[in-house]
């Protein structure tokens, strides 16, 4: 068993550092989300999801108009 460890050292390390970095990425997801801030880079005219990105928005406007 030892030796399949001593073996297998580098891989494991590799697995680990790379799920750190996930894990990092995901938290920062998170807090992201929590915070309100969007992925989206503000060019909704350039964007083939703009309809759907701020629809709630679209709709509340209107109702208000």
């Amino acid at each position: 068993m030892i030796d399949w460890l001593v073996s297998q050292l580098s891989t494991i390390f590799v697995l680990l550092i790379l799920s750190a970095v996930v894990a990092l990425i995901i938290v920062s997801l998170a807090n992201d989300r929590k915070k309100g801030v969007s992925s989206c880079g503000g060019s909704c005219g350039a964007c083939p999801m703009h309809d759907k990105c701020h629809a709630a928005a679209k709709r509340q406007t209107k109702k208000e108009a």
